[in-house]
């Protein structure tokens, strides 16, 4: 099934959500935070979709899957900087936003799997 427009991707629609869970969240961050973990988090989060939809965009599995990896580690820096500020800032409830991160994590890692697995069977049909 061929998927028009990244916009109906459920995991770019998840990680759209989890972007602005990550920026409602950290407006609760002390100002002294405004140039450290609070950019570095929204620039995480916003990633994360943001290259879903590049690499939707592309056009091709190669690219997509690349993208989706990039989408990947931007999750695992944005998991780390939720664990740094839940240790440093224990009254910021953190809850949703990890409930979505480990969502669009299992999304990401299985529709690479799958991309991945639909691309090794072409190529070897071909051989």
């Amino acid at each position: 099934m061929y998927i028009q427009s990244f916009r109906n991707l459920v995991v770019w629609q998840k990680a759209l959500e989890l972007a602005k869970e990550i920026y409602r969240v950290t407006d609760d961050l002390p100002s002294k935070e405004s140039f450290g973990l609070q950019s570095q988090m929204r620039r995480a989060a916003v990633s994360i979709p943001s290259n879903i939809a590049e690499g939707h965009r592309r056009g091709t599995k190669k690219d997509f899957i690349h993208f989706l990896r990039v989408s990947d580690g931007s999750s695992a820096e944005l998991e780390t900087q939720i664990l740094i500020c839940e240790s440093k800032y224990p009254d910021i409830d953190f809850t949703r936003s990890k409930a979505l991160l480990e969502e669009v994590q299992k999304m990401l890692a299985s529709m690479i799997r799958k991309i991945d697995l639909s691309s090794q069977t072409k190529l070897n049909a071909t051989r």
